[in-house]
């Protein structure tokens, strides 16, 4: 990007845009949509493209869309947004508060979305004038909270011919104005498990009548979680809570049925690719020795999202050209789930964390709570990013591995 002023060109651009953007996202933030039912806001997306001259595709599934910039005939970069609101209600007092009961924008994906729309209509101004070497997709992907959306973009091809992807999330931590990277693995794999336990029931005064169903599934519910952390790495940190466990209905009776309920979460891919089969050897063990038949659904939600040396020296670099030296700084990695994991199985990106809270505020708000809102700067601060990491990944293109311990030092590791 060597003999053009991009930091320039971004104050410009957004002197004229950055308050459009925010009624933008103020307006998805007034109206939010659950997953997969997104059409209000995919057909405000794709108005707004088609009235700056580009070209978006609504997906097959009616909601969510791509859109390309520039020209195929160099390389192609991906960025993602994702569209969808929570079935959480809006508790905040502001002008734009959501009008939908029982929905709410409370993960940032409004901000997401407007910082994409920009971006792109700032790169489609690049590419009029000649300074895109390459092509750009603007990934605006619904049903990120189902965990669902991602691989519905890829069944759509809206990754076939990309060479890398780039995403960032809101996060109420860091301040408005940083960006948190961090090599390696951003985000945990989340898997949801469900065991029905069976057996012949009976009074409880005839416990060796019976196969002692609530004992036995009181056995499964303390001893996989430790049996697991016993045969897995434990640098995966692979855990299993149970949020649900349920037997019976009279104190004086062996019921012949129960059910446990909980989660999987590890930070490592290998662990997690290995966690189904291992659990299911586990479970049939214990049920076995207290006997009583178990029935595993083991309901597999996301890897982990590992980001990619390379893409996150892209990232840090044009954080370095529009923000400034000091804006990247070390994020941890989350136990949650995010479904960018998915692109970034099948092709190298990055997944970044958006500074969204103002200086000073000492106010503790996570994302998924009803009180969730962001200073708007931070739109301004994405459209920044996002649009300089694409020029920096066309232009620098398949540039060499930097030293992997200059990224897990001191600047970006945990």
């Amino acid at each position: 990007m060597e003999g053009h002023d991009l930091r320039g060109q971004l104050a410009e651009f957004l002197a004229g845009h950055e308050a459009e953007l925010i009624a933008f996202r103020r307006d998805l933030h007034m109206h939010p949509e659950l997953g997969f039912a997104e059409e209000r806001t995919t057909g405000l997306v794709r108005d707004r493209l088609a009235a700056a001259g580009l070209n978006p595709v609504v997906l097959p599934q009616g909601t969510g869309l791509l859109c390309d910039v520039g020209q195929a005939d160099g390389p192609t970069i991906a960025l993602r947004a994702d569209l969808d609101a929570l079935a959480v209600p809006d508790e905040k007092d502001v002008p734009y508060r959501s009008v939908i009961p029982g929905r709410c924008h409370a993960c940032g994906h409004d901000v997401h979305t407007a910082i994409l729309l920009g971006a792109g209509l700032f790169l489609a101004r690049q590419a009029e004038a000649g300074l895109l070497p390459g092509r750009v997709r603007l990934i605006f992907q619904p049903a990120e909270e189902t965990v669902k959306g991602a691989l519905a973009v890829m069944a759509a091809g809206g990754i076939s011919g990309v060479d890398r992807i780039f995403g960032l999330h809101c996060d109420p931590k860091i301040e408005v104005g940083r960006l948190g990277l961090r090599a390696g693995p951003i985000t945990a794999a989340c898997d949801r498990v469900s065991v029905r336990v069976s057996g012949p029931g009976g009074h409880t005064a005839r416990p060796h009548l019976t196969a002692d169903l609530v004992f036995a599934l009181a056995k499964i519910v303390t001893e996989l979680p430790a049996a697991l952390s016993r045969r897995i790495d434990p640098r995966s940190s692979l855990s299993l809570v149970w949020g649900r466990v349920s037997a019976g209905s009279v104190g004086n009776v062996i019921p012949d049925d129960g059910v446990a309920e909980g989660t999987v979460r590890c930070l490592e891919d290998e662990a997690w690719h290995a966690a189904p089969d291992l659990f299911k050897a586990l479970l049939d063990s214990v049920a076995q020795a207290y006997g009583v038949e178990a029935e595993l659904d083991y309901m597999r939600g996301v890897p982990p999202t590992v980001n990619e040396v390379t893409s996150v020296q892209m990232l840090r670099d044009a954080v370095g050209e529009v923000l400034g030296p000091d804006a990247a700084v070390p994020t941890p990695q989350s136990l949650g789930g995010e479904d960018f994991a998915w692109y970034l199985e099948s092709i190298p990106g990055a997944f970044a964390r958006l500074g969204v809270r103002t200086p000073g505020d000492i106010h503790d708000v996570d994302i998924h709570q009803g009180t969730f809102d962001v200073d708007e700067r931070c739109i301004g601060v994405g459209v920044r990013v996002l649009a300089a990491t694409a020029l920096t990944a066309l232009w620098e293109g398949q540039r060499l591995e930097p030293d992997p311990q200059t990224l897990t030092g001191p600047v970006l590791a945990p």
